[in-house]
């Protein structure tokens, strides 16, 4: 309760968990009963993590009618009470996540999954160090059509894209002071932001730390950005292709693995890298096919997955490459990491990140060794391809041995489910609908 009592001006309270599709789902709780729900938690249905992006319930589910749709205990993480800058009214967050009744994590919890993989590497000595890189547009939607947002100087649209251009940047300073000041605020470590290649898209790197709380800062920043942004008049959104001429949103992972004394075991002095290395993106190139549900979850992700889109289509590694899947990029030694950059904007950093590292300690385990690195353009070469498709994706991800290493069966069998009816509601979709649909949700 510190945090409350240093900050009374706090008038209500949001609880909130991450479903599946990484939406927020939650309650709105008057600030006088803080103190019980931070010391018991609070109660939702199972079924409330496994909706589908509509927010309607599975059908056939054994988690509703089947099961008489049984309730799940949330209980604090420990991020604790932040303060919600996007809402009028003085307001805090405590993000939570579910247990069963008799006190055992919920498998359809994707926090709760990202917890197993980490507790794999912790096991074995290891801990993994990540940052992510979210890419995302700036759209003005109150029109039939989207448009660049004008500027907040100029009152004109940009023309086009301006990659690196701080007139970009400049133009939207407000905005983006608020949500450096929101960040900070909420203890989220945003770094560098850029202006990318997409009209109104811009880039924002945060810190490399913790794998848990790298993904607790993605999640909770993609809440901000797009709650700074319906404060100042327009959207920002992570939807993976809102416009089809311009590049899509990624969200490109960097990770290293510290030993228990700290060392990168990554790193071998130069600028190939260690042995461990090699196992580790030999299991992320192993996965890939079936990681694709997580990395690309949506309709709409695959319109981003083409060739020469300035996002990855091919399963290949390289150094300093971008054409590729897997990279590893240049600078000193002791920073040696791989880059993961199939994600999309559009994804559930906590599956994402379960996923990259599940499948790279697999590779790990099991000491697999990668094809030689490419050279030159990956899309000009005849390399092994990811699912082109959704349905596609989904039948890789149900089937398979790299995932059910990841992944607990119920998580499993959820996120199907899920991904089946959705993928079966899309279809009847207009594009225009399909737009609206993951604008705001993703």
């Amino acid at each position: 309760m510190s945090w409350l009592h240093d900050h009374p001006h706090i008038k209500a309270i949001r609880v909130a968990a991450s479903d599946l599709n990484g939406v927020a789902r939650g309650k709105r709780i008057p600030t006088r009963f803080a103190q019980k729900i931070e010391q018991d938690g609070t109660r939702f249905p199972l079924s409330a993590l496994n909706l589908d992006i509509w927010g309607e319930d599975i059908d056939d589910s054994p988690l509703v009618f089947e099961a008489g749709d049984p309730d799940g205990v949330c209980l604090p993480t420990e991020r604790g009470f932040m303060p919600m800058p996007w809402v009028d009214n003085p307001t805090a967050l405590l993000p939570v996540w579910m247990y069963r009744e008799d006190g055992r994590p919920y498998e359809g919890d994707p926090r709760h999954a990202l917890a197993a993989v980490l507790a794999r590497y912790k096991a074995r000595g290891l801990t993994p160090i990540c940052g992510t890189e979210l890419e995302f547009y700036l759209v003005d939607d109150s029109g039939k059509d989207l448009q660049v947002v004008p500027s907040p100087r100029s009152g004109k649209r940009r023309p086009g894209a301006e990659i690196l251009s701080l007139r970009a940047l400049d133009a939207f300073d407000t905005y983006f002071t608020a949500l450096y000041d929101g960040a900070e605020a909420m203890d989220i470590p945003a770094e560098t932001a850029i202006s990318e290649a997409g009209l109104g898209q811009f880039e924002i790197n945060l810190s490399h730390g913790d794998a848990m709380k790298a993904a607790d800062d993605t999640w909770l920043f993609k809440l901000l950005v797009r709650g700074i942004a319906r404060k100042h008049g327009f959207a920002a959104s992570f939807m993976a292709k809102p416009y089809p001429e311009y590049s899509g949103n990624g969200m490109h992972v960097h990770f290293s693995v510290l030993d228990a004394d700290g060392n990168n075991i990554f790193d071998n002095g130069g600028p190939e890298g260690t042995d461990l290395l090699q196992h580790a993106i030999a299991g992320c190139m192993a996965a890939l096919p079936a990681s694709a549900l997580i990395l690309a979850p949506h309709g709409n992700s695959y319109d981003r997955l083409v060739p020469n889109a300035h996002a990855p289509t091919s399963i290949c590694w390289a150094y300093e490459n971008r054409t590729a899947a897997i990279r590893v990029p240049g600078g000193p030694p002791k920073g040696r990491r791989i880059e993961h950059r199939v994600a999309g904007g559009d994804v559930n950093p906590y599956l994402m990140l379960a996923v990259v590292l599940g499948a790279a300690l697999t590779g790990i385990e099991d000491a697999q060794h990668p094809p030689a690195p490419i050279a030159g353009n990956a899309y000009d070469q005849r390399l092994p391809q990811l699912p082109g498709n959704w349905s596609d994706a989904i039948d890789a991800f149900e089937a398979d041995p790299h995932i059910a290493r990841i992944f607990p069966a119920e998580l499993i069998r959820n996120l199907v489910a899920t991904k089946r009816q959705e993928c079966k509601e899309f279809a009847d979709l207009s594009p225009e609908e399909r737009i609206d649909l993951y604008l705001d949700t993703v």
